[in-house]
């Protein structure tokens, strides 16, 4: 029998949120180049992860994991708190 690989997403980020009931918002931080002036820009998208225990408080550092939808707005869930 063949084993399968967990093939879901992982980010990591910055919770910016946790006043919601079991939902926090990750801050996630991309730094790319600019293909004309090549300067380096940083942009960030923000992503509701599923918290079920409510630990993640504001400013952890965390891993969120790409899962099934849970609402309209979350398909990510809180998979370890890092800092």
């Amino acid at each position: 029998m063949e084993e399968r690989t967990n093939r879901r997403k992982q980010l990591t980020g910055v919770v910016s949120s946790d006043k919601m009931k079991k939902t926090i918002v990750v801050k996630v931080q991309r730094i790319t180049r600019h293909q004309k002036y090549v300067k380096i820009m940083r942009s960030f998208r923000k992503f509701k992860a599923h918290d079920e225990k409510n630990e993640a408080k504001i400013g952890d550092r965390v891993i969120i994991e790409e899962t099934r939808p849970i609402s309209k707005d979350k398909c990510w869930r809180l998979l370890k708190i890092l800092e």
